[in-house]
């Protein structure tokens, strides 16, 4: 028989695919982690991992261990939701990744109403490049640019929402204005860091014609709106980013135009808790009518 507190050592390893990091996670020395491994293994005879550098890669058996072990984590999670009569309080922690766009301009505007009528609930919310992943419960719940194609997920579409090509008044003064898509190439274009790129689907200049490139570029939408602002550049930026933008102008409106959308992700067995579903039910009210907004 295993200890299995040594499951939770399991699942933090396999998702974070390193020790380091996963003894971080756990509070954990990294070689209390690797003894409690070994000490798995041994109680299973069977190897879980591959070890490859520095990276642990799950086996054919640790990968049926993974569905077990998050199975029994699920049922844990819901044992002690019930105790501890959380499943209807709207008290508790919420950890939310968000992409920075949808947090500034959407979300944050409705939190302090939220707040007002949730006091008890501690809602994070997190903007840092790349998207906290529920299925690995780095986060509760997130506001994700694709649909997840695996994990014990509950998906739902909050909605379209349209970007532009857009640059200010003072740029095109200066530049003149592109007459079509294949001229864009003969203008400043602010876009995002290729390297950091953390969805596919914020690969924006290069489904406008192929081969642009910006030569201002950063990981964060907020700044390339500034240097839109600032005469920087011609920008993709979503329509809710730039209302407030008056200088702001839309370049080619008829021809580029493209479409995203968001989509929220929680896990499972966390769904049906009180303050999850208060904090989803903001977040479908803060994106009706996304589509429409400019």
């Amino acid at each position: 028989m295993f200890d299995w507190d040594d499951l939770r050592v399991f699942l933090a390893v396999a998702r974070n695919r390193r020790i380091g990091p996963a003894a971080r996670a756990l509070g954990i020395d990294a070689t209390t982690i690797a003894r409690r491994l070994q000490r798995l293994e041994a109680a299973l005879d069977s190897q879980l991992f591959e070890q490859v550098g520095a990276d642990r890669i799950l086996t054919l058996r640790g990968s049926a261990l993974l569905a077990h072990a998050e199975s029994v984590e699920g049922a844990t999670l819901e044992a002690l939701a019930d105790v501890k009569g959380e499943r209807h309080s709207l008290h508790g922690h919420v950890r939310l990744s968000v992409a920075e766009g949808f947090g500034t301009y959407i979300l944050a505007p409705a939190l302090p109403a939220f707040h007002a009528a949730h006091p008890g609930i501690r809602l994070d919310v997190i903007t840092a490049s790349g998207f906290l992943n529920p299925s690995k419960r780095e986060a509760d719940m997130a506001v994700m640019l694709a649909r997840p194609q695996r994990g014990d997920l509950h998906v739902q579409k909050l909605g379209d929402y349209r970007l532009r090509l857009y640059a200010s008044r003072s740029y095109l003064a200066t530049r003149g204005e592109p007459q079509d898509r294949a001229a864009l190439k003969d203008h400043a274009l602010v876009g995002y860091v290729p390297d950091f790129l953390f969805s596919p689907e914020l690969d924006y200049l290069d489904e406008v014609h192929a081969g642009l490139e910006a030569s201002l570029r950063s990981s964060s939408i907020g700044i390339q709106r500034r240097l839109v602002i600032d005469g920087g550049g011609l920008g993709i930026l979503p329509d809710f980013m730039v209302a407030d933008a008056d200088d702001l102008v839309v370049v080619l409106p008829g021809d580029v135009v493209i479409t995203r959308s968001f989509w929220l992700v929680t896990h499972s067995n966390l769904r049906k808790l009180a303050r999850i579903a208060a904090v989803s039910n903001l977040l479908r009210t803060c994106a009706e009518g996304l589509g429409d907004r400019a």
